[in-house]
């Protein structure tokens, strides 16, 4: 008999799955460098992540060499972007280590025949690539990225915090959208939005790349540690 009461588990992936702040602080100084700019230390870009590589480098040059021009700082996002992704898809997962407990939880998953998913807001081969490179992939049903489902009417990628992306975790899962239990894991207010648009609990970490304080997220409990998460989800 299975010990929870969760037939899939959702997870984000950056600051959820991996710590990825060590390869995403190195590629946004290798473009920064690339830029005659100064690099930035690993808690100044942790403070970036999480709205796209894009933002993350815009707010890298503004804060390398404040005081340009909205012009100039587009012209350089503009040039310097492609360094940068070319250098992080490069090096996907040199530095993104599992965060503690991780392993062992999804260790008790496997025993306990609960399926695990990835949604993230990661185009979907870089997410592929990365958990490839770190020998995980294989541990998940489906890796679901941003441009996964293509784009909607209004010309953006169908992603978090849409339902869509969580609908087809539990689609691609073997699942029946309202009728599977199905949960999702993550730290930002994107991925408790989409778990609660889609009509699922929704958990924060609080040891992700937090844009605001975790209780703020609304999330429907928190966890400190992944030692926490089994125990937890004994209990729902």
């Amino acid at each position: 008999m299975a010990e929870i009461n969760f037939d899939i588990i959702g997870f984000d992936l950056d600051g959820t799955l991996l710590d990825t702040s060590g390869e995403l602080t190195a590629s946004t100084n290798h473009a920064l460098d690339a830029a005659g700019l100064p690099p930035l230390s690993r808690d100044e870009v942790i403070s970036m992540i999480g709205l796209g590589a894009k933002n993350m480098l815009d707010m890298g040059l503004k804060k390398a060499s404040p005081g340009l021009s909205d012009a100039e700082n587009k012209a350089r996002l503009k040039q310097y972007l492609p360094i940068l992704m070319t250098h992080y898809e490069e090096n996907l997962g040199s530095d993104s280590p599992p965060f503690d407990g991780l392993l062992k939880f999804m260790d008790q998953c496997d025993a306990d025949g609960t399926i695990m998913a990835v949604v993230t807001n990661k185009y979907e081969g870089f997410a592929h690539k990365l958990l490839h490179n770190v020998g995980l992939f294989d541990r998940f049903s489906c890796v679901i990225g941003s441009d996964s489902l293509g784009r909607g009417k209004d010309g953006r990628y169908i992603a978090k915090p849409m339902r869509e992306p969580i609908d087809e975790m539990i689609n691609r899962s073997g699942g029946k959208i309202g009728e599977t239990r199905a949960i999702f894991i993550g730290d930002a207010i994107y991925d408790v939005m989409a778990a609660h648009n889609a009509q699922i609990p929704a958990i924060a970490v609080s040891f992700g790349f937090l844009h605001q304080p975790v209780e703020t997220l609304g999330a429907d409990h928190i966890i400190d540690h992944y030692d926490e998460l089994w125990p937890l989800l004994k209990t729902l």
